[in-house]
């Protein structure tokens, strides 16, 4: 495990400073044996962190001359700034605009870059539906009866077998399945906390546990966060006695697409474990990585059951059949009565299904496909924003995950920007979504889950151009499409 923890810090600092722009493109590195020498690793460790490297398209070899920092356009895009929200602001909910934005799913007239799910182009829509009906005949009652209040054991058995593959070690007894990861994030909560009582989070957030937090009556806290490296641990130390829950997406978090270093998420559990502030760790993302190895989770660092971590199919395979899980630690018996209360049972023949999909290993194999087309998407709407963008336009770097934040020229508002795209049939989500704070008006997010396409490309070349002629417009004007701040 020593070794493991050495392999992931080397990768993740030559990672790091290729991101932040210490190594510049072209830039050789040093060769396998210098780098085994320097930091007394095996020769086949070595490897695999070039390996890792050049999965993640950081780096690129040439023949007979070794490695080199990968030489691609959208390396030399800026990275957007780290957050600075104010500590205990006022929370000001743009339910509004946030609910103008999400009520454009699944509307077929509009290119959805506004919605953080996969296409279903990109997902097995025809497996699952075998795995449905052969889930309807081998059940007992063709699936009619409840399920066992902890859940589908099968489902539980394939989720904890996974987890070993990021040093989670968890038993089937260990998992609660649930109605999605919003259900068990809304358990967790419910169990950790009473109205009135303040959260930690970061920011930006995914605006859905914004709006459950808020429907909580809970005080959200929005934590300064690097797009890089993630939540600065610094900023969260400042809040540690105000705060009674701390929630977070370590691993390629939306919008940002980060993930966290594994030191990073070892200091946070051991920190919030010594104050005994519950960790709810939001993993649904964890599985779609453009590295050759799926990150290890904050869960994976406790020792005292102090972290729930919670997870889905809902992102990576079936986002409308709602199956998702939570590993509470010691709060079980608590998220157990409200399971039992709120929902009872999760869907039998559904669970089933997705249990017998990855049983077969037919997961992994999705799995390696989808990460390897987002990643190229990645690439391809990077380097369009770095053709049609206004200048100064800084742009996340994602590790996995299926969205990319931009933080365009203050001057422009993308709230504005929204209205205007979706007058020509393009959906986008504005920054002001993701925040309870008066911020991120000049950001937006941008959804990679789309199958590639010239029109996608000729979409992004329309929203830039919207952009720059917002930029261009007097001041009175540029704001002309804010609903509600």
């Amino acid at each position: 495990m020593k070794k493991d923890f050495l392999y992931s810090e080397i990768t993740n600092n030559i990672a790091n400073k290729i991101k932040l722009g210490v190594l510049k493109a072209g830039e050789k590195l040093p060769s396998v044996r210098k780098l085994s020498s320097q930091h007394g690793i095996s020769i086949n460790t070595a490897k695999r962190v070039f390996l890792e490297l050049e999965g993640q398209s950081l780096i690129q070899p040439k023949p007979q001359s070794g490695y080199f920092v990968s030489d691609l356009a959208f390396f030399k895009l800026p990275l957007p700034e780290t957050s600075s929200p104010i500590p205990f602001a006022q929370n000001r909910e743009p339910d509004e605009l946030m609910n103008e934005v999400y009520s454009t799913m699944g509307r077929n007239d509009l290119t959805l870059l506004s919605i953080g799910v996969a296409s279903g182009n990109l997902l097995p829509l025809a497996k699952l539906k075998k795995e449905i009906i052969q889930a309807t005949r081998g059940l007992s009652e063709g699936g009619s009866e409840y399920e066992p209040l902890q859940g589908n054991i099968k489902l539980r058995r394939m989720v904890a077998a996974r987890s070993l593959t990021w040093e989670g070690n968890l038993k089937e007894e260990d998992l609660i399945t649930t109605n999605g990861c919003m259900n068990a994030l809304s358990l967790c909560l419910m169990a950790l906390t009473k109205p009135g009582d303040t959260i930690a989070l970061e920011s930006p957030c995914y605006p859905g546990i914004l709006q459950l937090a808020v429907s909580l009556g809970l005080h959200v806290v929005e934590v300064a966060t690097h797009p890089v490296y993630g939540i600065e641990i610094e900023a969260l130390k400042k809040l540690l006695p105000q705060i009674k829950v701390c929630l977070l997406v370590p691993n390629f978090n939306t919008p940002l697409g980060y993930c966290m270093p594994d030191s990073s998420k070892k200091e946070i559990v051991e920190l919030l474990t010594k104050h005994e502030i519950p960790l709810i760790e939001d993993d649904t993302y964890g599985d779609i990585h453009f590295g050759p190895e799926r990150p290890r989770c904050c869960k994976s660092f406790d020792k005292e059951g102090n972290v729930l971590w919670c997870s889905s199919v809902s992102k990576t395979l079936a986002p409308g059949y709602r199956v998702g899980w939570v590993a509470p630690g010691k709060y079980k018996e608590k998220l157990l009565r409200l399971k039992l209360v709120h929902s009872l049972s999760s869907v039998t023949v559904v669970n089933e299904a997705i249990a017998n999909f990855l049983m077969t290993g037919r997961y992994d194999n999705h799995l390696r496909r989808l990460s390897k087309t987002l990643q190229e998407n990645y690439q391809h709407y990077a380097l369009a924003i770095a053709d049609f963008f206004p200048v100064g336009t800084k742009v996340s770097r994602p590790q996995g995950g299926l969205t990319l934040w931009l933080e365009l020229p203050h001057e422009i508002d993308t709230q504005t920007l929204y209205h205007y795209a979706l007058k020509k049939g393009i959906s986008i989500s504005p920054g002001r979504i993701f925040t309870l704070q008066d911020q991120f008006h000049n950001c937006l997010r941008l959804c990679i889950s789309l199958p590639w396409s010239e029109q996608l490309r000729l979409d992004l070349k329309q929203i830039g151009s919207l952009a720059k002629s917002l930029q261009q417009q007097p001041p009175s004007l540029r704001t002309a499409g804010r609903a509600c701040s």
